[in-house]
C-alpha cells in the first residue's frame, strides 16, 4: 500500500505579525528547522509561528499557490490568515502525520491545482 503524500503551502509569522510564505511536503520538519536554524529571513526575524496552511496532493499546486499568494500585498495576506484564523493563534502539530486544520471561517479557500 503506497501513502497519498500532502504537500503545504503555509505562512508564518511572529510577535509584529511579520509574514513568511513558504512552501513544504514535511511541515513537522519544515517548523523545526525554521525554528533551530540560524540563517535566512525566518530566522533573523523569529518567524516560528503557524498562522496559515493549505494542503495539497502534489507539489506543483502547493508551488503555485505559494507563488501566488507571495505576490500579493500584505493586507490580502492577511485577510486570508483572518478568514480561518482571525486570532492569529498559533496552528498545532498534533503528530507525526500532520497538523489539524484550522476551522474555515464561513470561507472558502482556493485549493485547485
Amino acid at each position: 500500500m503506497t501513502s497519498q503524500r500532502t504537500y503545504f503551502t503555509y505562512i508564518l509569522s511572529n510577535k509584529n505579525r511579520r509574514l513568511y510564505v513558504g512552501m513544504t511536503n514535511d511541515m513537522n520538519r519544515r517548523l523545526t528547522e525554521h525554528r533551530t536554524d540560524k540563517k535566512g529571513f525566518a530566522a533573523a526575524y523569529k518567524m516560528t509561528k503557524l498562522v496559515y496552511y493549505e494542503t495539497f496532493p502534489s507539489p506543483n499546486g502547493a508551488l503555485r499557490r505559494e507563488s501566488e499568494i507571495k505576490k500579493w500585498r500584505r493586507e490580502k495576506k492577511i485577510t486570508l490568515i483572518e478568514s480561518v484564523n482571525p486570532n492569529w493563534e498559533e496552528l498545532v502539530v498534533e503528530d507525526g502525520s500532520g497538523i489539524s486544520p484550522p476551522p474555515l471561517a464561513g470561507s472558502k479557500l482556493s485549493n485547485e491545482n
